[in-house]
C-alpha cells in the first residue's frame, strides 16, 4: 500500500511535466489503472496492454529457463563433464550446475536487452510528450532468446538501440511499426556482426579452464552442419526436448508448444497463423524431398544435406517453431484479416524452408520470412478485404436484378 500511495503521490506531483509518463508507466504496471471510462457504452476489463504483454512472457519464461539449463548442458557436454541426456527428465541435464552457467551467460542479455530498450523507450515518452508504450516488455525477453548465448553485450546494446529507434520509433511507436522489431534487432545483428551470428558462432561455449589453459570451446547448430552436408547427429527426441545447440530459446520444441497452447487459450496468439505456417513449411520441404528423391540433386550439391533431410524434421531445428509461434503472430506486423492470417502464415512456412535450404551460408530463413511477410501484410489484407467487397457488390447485383 505504501509503495502505491508514493508512486500515487509522485504522479500527481510530476503531473502536467515531461517526466509525468515515466511515474504513470511505473504505476499502472505494477498495479490496475485508476481510470474509469465515463458516459456512453463502453466494456469493463480488467486487461490492458501491459497485461497482454505480460501474458506473452510468461509464455516465454520456460523457454527462458529451460535455455539457461541447455546452455549449460551444452557446455558439460562439451568439455566431457556431462554424459548425453536420456529424456525430458534426466538428472544430467536439470542440475544446478547447468542452470548457474547458464543463468552467468543469458542473465545479462536479459538485463542489457531491457536497459538499453527501456531507456531509449524512456527518452521518446519524455520528447514527444506521450505515455509510456509497453510493447517492448515482450520484444525485450524475445530478443535474448534469438541470439547466440555469447554474443558480447555491447554488439547486443547497439542493435537494440538500432532495433528500437530505426524498427519502432520512427514508425511512431508501438501499433505503428510495420516490422517485428525484435526481428529488426536480429537482422541487424546478422548484416552487422555476421561472424557473430553465422557458422560456428551460432553456439559459442565460451572460455573455460582445461589443464591450466582458457580455450574457446565453439560448435555449429544443427542447421549449420547440415547445410554442409554433415550427417544428422541427434535423435528425434532430442531436437523434440531440446537437447541441442541452438539459440537460447528455439531448442526445446515441446516447450515452444506448450507456449503456443497458452496463447491460443487467452487468445493473444492467432492459431491461424501458427497453423498455416507449419503447412506451408511441411508443403516447401515435401517438395524438396521429391526432388532429391527422383534424383534431380546429387549428394555432391551444396543444397542436399538441407534439401534431402525428412520434411517434418523441419519443423524441430532451428529457429522456425520459434518464430512461427512468438513472432510471426505479432498482432501489429501480422496480417489482420482471417483469410489474410492463413496466405501470410502459409508464405512464412513456405519461404522459410526456400531460404533455410537456398543459402547455405544463413542456413535459417524464418527470420528473412517473417520480415519480409511483415512488409507484405497490408497488401494480403487489401486484396482480401477488396476481394469481400466485390464478392457482397456481385450478390447484391443478382439481388436487384
Amino acid at each position: 500500500m505504501g509503495l502505491k500511495q508514493n508512486l500515487h503521490n509522485l504522479k500527481k506531483k510530476y503531473e502536467g511535466t515531461k517526466i509525468a509518463p515515466l511515474f504513470n508507466g511505473f504505476h499502472t504496471f505494477l498495479y490496475m489503472p485508476n481510470e474509469t471510462t465515463h458516459g456512453g457504452t463502453h466494456i469493463k476489463s480488467a486487461d490492458d496492454l501491459k497485461r497482454t504483454m505480460n501474458t506473452v512472457i510468461m509464455a516465454l519464461i520456460p523457454c527462458l529457463i529451460f535455455g539457461m539449463f541447455n546452455a549449460g548442458y551444452q557446455h558439460n557436454l562439451q568439455i566431457e563433464a556431462v554424459s548425453n541426456a536420456t529424456g525430458f527428465f534426466s538428472g544430467e541435464f536439470w542440475n544446478m550446475d547447468n542452470l548457474l552457467i547458464g543463468l552467468v551467460k543469458i542473465l545479462p542479455l536479459v538485463i542489457v536487452s531491457y536497459v538499453v530498450g527501456l531507456a531509449i523507450e524512456f527518452i521518446f515518452c519524455i520528447i514527444k510528450g506521450h505515455e509510456i508504450e509497453e510493447g517492448y516488455l515482450v520484444t525485450g525477453m524475445l530478443v535474448p532468446l534469438i541470439v547466440p548465448v555469447d554474443l558480447p553485450l555491447w554488439m547486443l546494446a547497439v542493435a537494440v538501440a538500432f532495433g528500437v529507434v530505426i524498427g519502432k520509433e520512427v514508425f511512431g511507436g508501438t501499433g505503428m511499426n510495420i516490422l517485428n522489431p525484435a526481428l529488426t534487432i536480429r537482422a541487424f545483428l546478422f548484416f552487422a556482426y555476421p561472424t557473430w551470428m553465422s557458422g560456428d558462432k551460432v553456439w559459442v561455449q565460451g572460455a573455460v579452464e582445461a589443464a591450466g589453459t582458457a580455450d574457446a570451446i565453439s560448435g555449429e547448430t544443427i542447421l549449420g552442419s547440415l547445410a554442409q552436408s554433415q550427417p544428422l547427429n541427434y535423435s528425434v527426441s532430442d531436437m523434440f526436448f531440446g537437447f541441442i545447440p541452438g539459440s537460447v530459446g528455439e531448442t526445446s520444441t515441446l516447450l515452444i508448444l506448450l507456449g503456443a497452447l497458452f496463447l491460443i487459450f487467452t487468445k493473444i496468439g492467432s492459431w491461424r497463423i501458427m497453423l498455416s505456417a507449419v503447412i506451408g513449411a511441411l508443403v516447401m520441404g515435401f517438395i524438396f524431398n521429391q526432388v532429391v528423391d527422383m534424383g534431380w540433386i546429387g549428394e555432391t550439391s551444396k543444397f542436399y544435406g538441407l534439401m534431402s533431410l525428412d520434411f517434418w524434421k523441419h519443423l524441430l531445428i532451428g529457429g522456425f517453431a520459434f518464430g512461427a509461434v512468438y513472432m510471426a503472430t505479432d498482432p501489429v506486423t501480422a496480417s489482420q484479416t482471417n483469410k489474410g492470417k492463413w496466405i501470410y502464415g502459409f508464405l512464412i512456412g513456405f519461404m522459410s524452408i526456400m531460404i533455410r535450404v537456398f543459402n547455405p551460408a544463413y542456413p535459417e530463413g524464418v527470420m528473412l520470412a517473417i520480415l519480409l511477410m511483415n512488409v507484405f501484410a497490408p497488401t494480403i489484407d487489401h486484396y482480401v478485404v477488396q476481394g469481400n467487397v466485390k464478392r457482397r457488390l456481385k450478390r447484391l447485383k443478382a439481388k436487384t436484378a
